[in-house]
């Protein structure tokens, strides 16, 4: 470190990144709970410490200099360091019957949720935290996290739940209405729906029954599974999901897999523990809790 050297407050750094994604210093005031006195003055300050301007004015609002937009992207790098490294810190100091898990919005809504009260009657002891959508770094610091892939995670201890058995499924009504499948290349009459997101293929599909000259006219994408669930309920399209997904629309008859079809796919959905961490008491009730839920699912819904 440079004697003598000032260094920006974690402060000015939350303005100007602000500024950057709000365009003024009132927006930026607002979202901190700040006044836009307080925020002028963060601004020039920084500024003076770089030796330049950061933003100029612009018929749109205020808009990032080339120095500025350097500055804003260390910004975010600097802050988003300092909150993993609180987060970690927090984890250090956590309740031993507190646990953390990161998990897919389609398993939470359609598996976990469903099951959850088994396990909190059996242990009201234990704090369960479930989160979505968080970063890579984020994720690896929570005690689990459930994936869907290949289960080939570097640094984690994987234990498979389900999904290789995909079913293909479709409304009944929908089925009726375009005379039904009576063979794999019957999904040509039909219209499709996809998770864009997912590594399953309606090509695999084709290349697991040999369709030959598959080439879909009508295929609907979805960025969630549950939308294509909720669709495919609908009549709006065929769709292949893995069934232990649709256990209970299968068994109701809200959807019908023809003839049985489907295929056996390589990704399906695992629950990762970090492998250099010990698991503490709570995350292994919770682990053993959940193995049972899934040794529990007939094999075909696996």
């Amino acid at each position: 470190m440079v004697a003598g050297r000032n260094y920006p407050s974690t402060r000015a750094l939350q303005v100007i990144v602000t500024i950057a994604e709000r365009g003024s210093t009132t927006a930026c005031a607002m979202a901190l709970n700040m006044t836009q006195s307080a925020v002028s003055k963060q601004l020039q300050a920084l500024e003076q410490l770089a030796g330049t301007a950061l933003f100029t004015r612009t018929p749109y609002g205020l808009s990032a200099t080339e120095a500025g937009r350097i500055y804003v992207t260390e910004a975010r790098v600097a802050l988003g360091a300092l909150e993993n490294a609180t987060l970690r810190i927090a984890a250090l100091g956590s309740s031993p019957n507190a646990i953390k898990l990161h998990i897919l919005p389609i398993m939470g809504d359609r598996w976990v949720i469903p099951r959850f009260a088994g396990f909190a009657d059996a242990h009201p002891e234990i704090d369960v935290e479930l989160s979505t959508f968080a970063t890579a770094d984020l994720i690896n610091q929570a005690d689990a996290a459930f994936r869907f892939g290949e289960g080939d995670w570097t640094g984690q201890n994987n234990y498979y739940l389900f999904g290789r058995q995909v079913a293909l499924v479709g409304a009944p009504n929908l089925l009726a209405k375009n005379g039904g499948i009576q063979k794999p290349g019957d999904i040509h009459s039909f219209p499709l729906l996809d998770h864009k997101h997912t590594p399953l293929r309606w090509s695999e599909f084709a290349a697991a029954h040999k369709v030959t000259n598959f080439t879909p006219e009508r295929i609907t994408h979805f960025g969630y599974y549950a939308l294509v669930i909720r669709a495919a309920i609908a009549g709006q399209g065929l769709a292949l999901v893995p069934r232990g997904l649709i256990a209970d629309e299968l068994a109701s008859g809200k959807l019908i897999n023809p003839l049985g079809y489907g295929f056996v796919s390589n990704h399906a959905y695992w629950l990762t523990c970090p492998a250099d961490r010990p698991q503490r008491p709570a995350m292994r009730f919770f682990l053993e809790w959940l193995l049972d839920e899934v040794g529990s699912m007939p094999l075909e819904m696996r």
